[in-house]
């Protein structure tokens, strides 16, 4: 069975810069092992990353969350230290979920998320996925997951779950 590992925006802006959280530095290690252990199974690994232009406080997203990151070509846009050597896939996407993500996926059996923001892109993309793929196995890992808040972060699982995503740990 294929299995592909979907690595959602884990970028510096959202690690430890301008929407970093403590609860996303202290789920770096569980990411990268994570990472290192699909890649000696042979399974497929995608980043995503978040990309802004320098008009991000024009947009929709920008007058709602006024906070300019993942300008493309900052250091806050790239991929973080510890990932940046195993992203050979990626997906730019300049909205929470990628509409290009489905294709990229689409021979694999089995596809769990992992990344930042639980609450935002993780859940968008997790739902784009299901919404696409309904008898595919869809998962996210919740030990490699930070969101905006811890509350936010176990609403997003929570809902998750009802949408028939399986919540592992």
């Amino acid at each position: 069975m294929a299995k592909v590992l979907i690595v959602v925006d884990m970028q510096n802006d959202f690690v430890d810069g301008a929407l970093g959280t403590k609860e996303a530095e202290e789920i770096v290690p569980y990411v990268i092992n994570k990472v290192k252990s699909a890649i000696n199974n042979n399974d497929g690994v995608i980043f995503t990353k978040d990309t802004h232009y320098s008009n991000y406080l024009d947009t929709a997203e920008g007058k709602n969350l006024p906070v300019e990151h993942c300008i493309k070509g900052s250091k806050g846009w790239e991929i973080i230290p510890g990932l940046n050597g195993y992203a050979s896939r990626v997906i730019e996407k300049n909205t929470f979920g990628s509409i290009n993500l489905p294709e990229e996926v689409k021979n694999y059996d089995e596809i769990e998320l992992i990344g930042l923001c639980t609450d935002i892109c993780v859940i968008s993309n997790a739902l784009l996925l299901k919404a696409y793929f309904p008898e595919k196995n869809i998962s996210v890992d919740s030990s490699c997951c930070a969101g905006v808040t811890p509350a936010s972060h176990n609403n997003a699982l929570e809902a998750m779950k009802m949408c028939q995503i399986k919540i592992t740990n």
